[in-house]
């Protein structure tokens, strides 16, 4: 019980983060930034959910008499926590990956060889045009006056990205709740795939504020599934 605050797994790199070495060797400037750009929205929206609790890092989660603190959620905050720790774990190995990117770019144009063009730093950050991540969730019910009914989200909306989540790191959809939790009166993008016929999709950005207080349950107003 005296290790009660430590975190519930181990704190080593998840199973998709970019390794120096590794598939980052394979990536884009373009592709590289954005994961840069996803690991920080994680990183803001996990520290708001311990913020939502009142706590921190270093905030002792037993009593003076060495019991789990019965005013906070003891679990939540652990399994938090360690994500934080493998989130911060993989953003060194990204930035590293960044650093050895740009390292042979510029040797590279010092030395007369010309890089490959879709390798070069894009001028702005939609020079790139989006890749489409294979979706991972689906809307099943959306409540009147939600607000998954004021961002446009419809029953059978397949979602592909919710801010910085997607195929690749939702977790069972857990990271979906964290994000909300993280983002509360804030907007969060979503991109989600709809049928218009049998043969027929629509792709759709949406912009998706979660609150309390709208006249339901929960701060979306919608049920997903993973699929």
């Amino acid at each position: 019980m005296n290790n009660l605050h430590a975190p519930t797994v181990p704190s080593g790199p998840t199973s998709n983060a970019a390794a120096p070495n590794g598939v980052a060797g394979q990536l884009s400037f373009a592709e590289l930034q954005r994961q840069k750009d996803d690991m920080e929205a994680e990183l803001k929206a996990l520290g708001a959910v311990l913020d939502s609790h009142g706590v921190d890092m270093e905030t002792p989660l037993l009593t003076r008499d060495g019991f789990p603190r019965a005013d906070i959620d003891v679990p939540q905050i652990r399994t938090t926590r360690a994500r934080i720790i493998r989130r911060r774990n993989d953003y060194k190995d990204l930035m590293a990956a960044i650093e050895k990117f740009l390292h042979n770019h510029f040797a590279n144009h010092a030395d007369g060889a010309p890089a490959p063009a879709s390798s070069l730093p894009p001028v702005l950050p939609d020079s790139q045009p989006d890749t489409l991540g294979e979706p991972f969730a689906r809307v099943n019910t959306v409540a009147a006056g939600s607000p998954a009914e004021a961002a446009g989200l419809k029953p059978g909306d397949e979602i592909r990205n919710f801010g910085y989540v997607n195929r690749s790191n939702h977790d069972g959809l857990k990271s979906v709740g964290e994000c909300v939790q993280g983002n509360e009166g804030r907007n969060i993008f979503i991109r989600v795939s709809r049928p218009t016929n049998a043969s027929q999709r629509q792709e759709l950005r949406l912009t998706l504020t979660p609150r309390r207080n709208w006249g339901g349950r929960g701060m979306l107003g919608c049920h997903i599934l993973p699929m």
